[in-house]
């Protein structure tokens, strides 16, 4: 059995989920663990100097649970599969049920800048979009907690400039993909990609 784990991170409202769940779709034995499942309940979210709660920093979320997730995967990608409903192809797709490979896709805005996790992808890729964009795609999206004024320009934003300086310094191998591209240019571009590397590994 082959395992594979692709990141895809970004910043926020880049398309990392639709990139996720198109290659979902399309890539057998796969499964996804999304880092927006693993924040804290809002009343643990600290206030920060900066008058707002701290929802974009790695504290804002269980991360150890996370990587609790993501190892279960590792251990048993089977059982994982199944428990989470997903289809996986039957061994007569292939010659030997262990040449078998199962995939995991790990999705969030900071996937790589969690040390513990940093070291797992075989592929990463980094959503970016500048700024003018993304302030226009985060004021159509409805959050469960909606966000404070003001919170774009003296929270989320400066964050991912912070997060990113750092996730650029740590000599991690990432692919930065154009978030102004079409879904469908980004997803036939990590698609391929991904591909390659598969058969580059056989």
């Amino acid at each position: 059995m082959k395992l594979y784990i692709i990141g895809i991170g970004g910043v926020t409202n880049s398309g990392k989920t639709t990139l996720t769940n198109k290659l979902i779709k399309t890539l057998p034995n796969s499964c996804v663990v999304h880092q927006d499942d693993f924040f804290k309940k809002p009343d643990e979210i600290e206030v920060g100097e900066d008058g707002f709660r701290q929802w974009d920093v790695i504290t804002a979320m269980d991360m150890e649970a996370m990587l609790y997730t993501v190892k279960g995967w590792i251990e048993n990608p089977v059982k994982f599969a199944r428990s989470h409903g997903v289809p996986l192809s039957s061994a007569s797709d292939v010659a030997n049920a262990d040449e078998q490979t199962h995939i995991l896709i790990v999705e969030g805005f900071l996937l790589f800048n969690y040390l513990p996790l940093q070291h797992v992808f075989d592929r990463s890729y980094f959503i970016t979009i500048p700024y003018e964009e993304c302030k226009r795609r985060r004021s159509t999206r409805q959050y469960t907690v909606p966000d404070p004024p003001g919170l774009f320009d003296g929270h989320v934003w400066p964050m991912y400039l912070k997060h990113r300086s750092e996730m650029e310094s740590s000599g991690l191998k990432i692919q930065c993909l154009d978030g102004l591209k079409s879904k469908e240019e980004i997803y036939n571009q990590v698609y391929e990609d991904i591909q390659n590397n598969l058969l580059n590994r056989l």
